[in-house]
């Protein structure tokens, strides 16, 4: 009669023959290449530039957009008369 040791080892194939392995190895491996697939990507090619002067023009985006607030004003003050001050009322017209 042989061991119960001996015995396993004989039924007991190579470790690459049993799905559980596989399904243990997959998960690291995958998170290690789309690491790797980001870091190619990130290293291939450089973010652009979209604009040197960017502080000089949000400022003047923002003096535009001040610019059309005050041209809705009379618009705003209608639709908000309840609290609005009579005196940003806009002048009525006969």
């Amino acid at each position: 009669m042989q061991s119960t040791s001996a015995q396993e080892s004989k039924n007991s194939g190579p470790w690459w023959k049993y799905g559980h392995v596989w399904l243990i190895i997959s998960g690291p491996l995958i998170v290690v290449i789309a690491g790797i697939i980001t870091v190619v990507i990130a290293f291939s090619a450089a973010d652009p530039v979209i604009d040197e002067n960017y502080y000089e023009n949000s400022t003047n985006i923002n003096k535009t957009l001040r610019a059309q607030q005050k041209n809705m004003g009379p618009a705003h003050t209608v639709r908000n008369h309840a609290a609005t001050p009579d005196e940003d009322l806009p002048p009525l017209r006969p």
